[in-house]
């Protein structure tokens, strides 16, 4: 029965966190939904950059503090990623406008050409994960595997495809999620530079750790750049690269 359970648990975090991935396309794309990154402003500017900066402080040290705890049991992936999709509603039911654009572009082709490189960050995450682990990056094959009475195995490195030239394509994606925005209010630069801060420390975090794990991972954080692909660079790893 109990494994089961955990194989339900699993399922019902997967299908969560994709609606919640959903909802976010249209938070921070002011599309669709009903409470967008840029809605009408409710408090005055202060307390409302009070919030929002506290709502990004939140998000940031459970998704960071979180995941800097060793997992040990198949279902503690699954609970993470509720957790984090918990706290990125509450960053979204919460999230406080306050007005004011940086810049706007006026021009209807380029309008939709920035639409285009959001909506092809979205595209590079959903499919620079299933390039190492979609389903254990989500808690499934945790799930799967404790059904299955298996084993869960710790990271690997997979340096296949858009790995060979970019450490950490999910990231990149995600730059272009939150800058590339046709009109960009003091709000959504609130979010695109917090979250962007919040990804670097991420990655010097997540890399110290993969370093320690991996012995090989330190040649191919020499070998391939962290952010901007380069095509020149080919990864051989092993003793002579």
């Amino acid at each position: 029965m109990k494994r089961y359970l955990l194989l339900s648990y699993g399922i019902f975090v997967y299908v969560v966190s994709l609606l919640t991935i959903l909802y976010s396309v249209g938070f921070i794309g002011n599309l669709l939904v009903v409470r967008t990154i840029d809605a009408a402003a409710l408090i005055p500017l202060g307390p409302a950059l009070f919030v929002n900066i506290g709502l990004l402080f939140l998000f940031g040290m459970q998704h960071s503090g979180m995941a800097r705890k060793r997992v040990s049991k198949c279902h503690e992936r699954s609970s993470y990623v509720l957790m984090s999709c918990i706290a990125l509603i509450i960053v979204m039911a919460l999230w406080q406008p306050m007005g004011g654009i940086i810049w706007a572009v006026q021009n209807q082709m380029w309008s939709r050409m920035i639409y285009v490189v959001y909506f092809a960050g979205w595209i590079l995450m959903f499919y620079a994960s299933f390039l190492i682990d979609h389903f254990g990056l989500f808690g499934m094959r945790q799930a799967w595997t404790a059904f299955r009475r298996g084993y869960c195995w710790g990271p690997e490195l997979k340096t296949s495809g858009l790995y060979r030239h970019v450490r950490h394509p999910i990231y990149l994606g995600w730059l272009l999620v939150v800058w590339a925005a046709p009109i960009m209010t003091v709000t959504h630069l609130l979010f695109a530079a917090g979250t962007t801060i919040y990804m670097l420390v991420g990655i010097h975090l997540e890399e110290r750790d993969l370093t320690t794990e991996l012995p090989e991972y330190e040649q191919y954080k020499r070998k391939v750049p962290m952010l901007l692909p380069s095509w020149r660079k080919r990864l051989r790893l092993g003793p002579d690269s």
